[in-house]
């Protein structure tokens, strides 16, 4: 996808989010390769990014909330202090992703690699972190009140 594309595509998806659905388009990236893209601030609130990569991709400040990112490449992704509450990240690649402060609050997180991330001060309460791989994850001052399955993956 080219970033003429995709800002098109994200123009839809603001109309789609403004209107509450009755104009624009859910914003639809499936299987888009978003490598690198800078997309700081931006709001994918409700968006499909399911299969999408999104290696070392800028999402800092972005709200990605209730948006679908199962299978999902966000491996070296900068994600300092994102929105990713409800996000659906089941099986996604966060592998060195920097995860500091964001808000991963009641997202699905189960089989996810998050080997090397940066979670200082992520807010993880009600995550559900079955089968996720969180060996050598700095989770320093994560909240975790009530996640699922966090005794399940390594740190």
């Amino acid at each position: 996808m080219t970033r003429a594309e995709f800002d098109d595509a994200f123009q839809r998806h603001m109309t789609w989010l403004l209107t509450g659905g009755k104009a624009g388009a859910q914003g639809n990236f499936r299987g888009a390769a978003l490598d690198g893209f800078n997309l700081h601030g931006h709001t994918l609130e409700g968006a499909d990014f399911e299969g999408c990569s999104l290696r070392g991709a800028e999402l800092i400040r972005a709200d990605l909330s209730r948006a679908n990112l199962r299978g999902a490449d966000l491996s070296g992704a900068f994600m300092h202090r994102a929105l990713l509450v409800e996000a659906d990240l089941t099986g996604a690649d966060l592998t060195a992703a920097e995860l500091n402060h964001a808000d991963l609050e009641r997202a699905r997180l189960a089989g996810a690699n998050l080997a090397g991330a940066d979670l200082h001060e992520a807010r993880l309460d009600d995550a559900d972190l079955a089968g996720a791989r969180l060996d050598g994850a700095m989770v320093d001052g994560a909240m975790v009140d009530g996640a699922l399955g966090l005794a399940g993956g390594t740190a």
